[in-house]
């Protein structure tokens, strides 16, 4: 069973990286639901279907809060390219004899932004606002101490101004592990839902029915309608391989394939080294093999301590973007 659980994954990674299929960038609504939260996961590439240790790797793979061995709670902000804010929660709770409940919120920002045309390019005194909410509920649950399901579901809405859209989805995955000190197996698929088409008052427009007539009714009300769209689709499938030294230092390798529905495949890889159960150093690159990527190298670092039976967790995570320059996230958590 093992061996072929290993060869299946293994032939899905080889399909992954012989695929050539097209890139459908820029046709997906949702954009924000891409960028990937944790400080902890972002460092070591965003190589996070197999990892299941902290509340956040939820989002890479809700199959992992079946392993989460108790209520916690963890918050990611980061100052996302261009200025965003984009901030991530998650709380989990453990029910005994159900598993994990847990509910997840993810915002982004972009602040006022000045309103600008063609005939008053610096301002027309105006200023709108993009503001993305997701909101989404989910159980986790370990099936044996070998194999852990998990399935969320999600409501999603986009503002623009005075227009905004909103669809539901729905996320799910499953771990396997070989044994606690062994491979990992992950695969995930995030974000399966309905299309979303924006409408708002932003949209009415004065029509002229015939522009070539003088004197008929040239200001008549009307409504622009446009075209919807769907959400990004991510598949994941992952290897992780931890290497324990003793009860203290461990190193722990992840490597994850991509299949998105709006974006060329790629793979990434990272690691991790935890030096006493302390602090914890993390290194990456994400996104390898994507067309036209401008994402690479990630670093990172955290630190874990317990006090009068709490765990605290500050991890933060940097991201080489390219001609972009680079993104920052800081994750804090607490847990049982």
């Amino acid at each position: 069973m093992t061996k072929k659980l290993i060869s299946f994954f293994s032939l899905l990674v080889l399909v992954f990286l012989q695929l050539s299929s097209q890139s459908k960038t820029g046709t997906s609504i949702g954009a924000f639901l891409s960028i990937e939260p944790s400080a902890r996961i972002a460092a070591m590439g965003n190589a996070g279907v197999t990892l299941y240790n902290e509340p956040q790797s939820i989002y890479y793979n809700p199959g992992s809060a079946g392993y989460l061995s108790g209520s916690a709670l963890q918050f990611t902000h980061s100052l996302w390219l261009a200025d965003i804010a984009y901030d991530y929660g998650v709380f989990v709770l453990n029910v005994e004899g159900l598993g994990n409940l847990f509910a997840t919120i993810t915002s982004l920002n972009s602040g006022e932004i000045d309103v600008r045309t063609v005939d008053q390019p610096h301002g027309t005194g105006e200023r709108y606002t993009v503001s993305d909410v997701a909101v989404g509920v989910g159980l986790g649950r370990q099936i044996s101490d070998r194999f852990s399901v998990g399935v969320q579901v999600n409501y999603i809405q986009e503002t623009i101004w005075h227009s905004a859209l909103s669809a539901f989805s729905i996320s799910a995955g499953t771990i396997y592990r070989i044994s606690p000190d062994g491979f990992h197996l992950g695969a995930s698929i995030s974000h399966f839902g309905s299309r979303g088409q924006f409408e708002g008052r932003d949209l009415r427009v004065p029509y002229d029915q015939n522009s070539s007539i003088y004197g008929d009714h040239g200001q008549l009300p009307a409504q622009l309608f446009t075209n919807d769209f769907p959400l990004p689709v991510m598949f994941r499938v992952g290897l992780g391989l931890p290497f324990q030294f003793d009860e203290t230092n461990k190193i722990t390798i992840a490597v994850d394939a991509f299949h998105p529905s709006d974006n060329t495949e790629s793979m990434s890889v990272g690691a991790e080294y935890m030096f006493e159960r302390f602090l914890f150093l993390r290194a990456g690159y994400q996104n390898m093999f994507l067309q036209d990527s401008e994402v690479g190298l990630t670093l990172g670092a955290g630190i874990e301590y317990e006090m009068s039976g709490y765990i605290f967790n500050f991890d933060y995570g940097w991201a080489d973007h390219g001609r972009l320059k680079e993104a920052h996230r800081i994750t804090v958590g607490l847990s049982l």
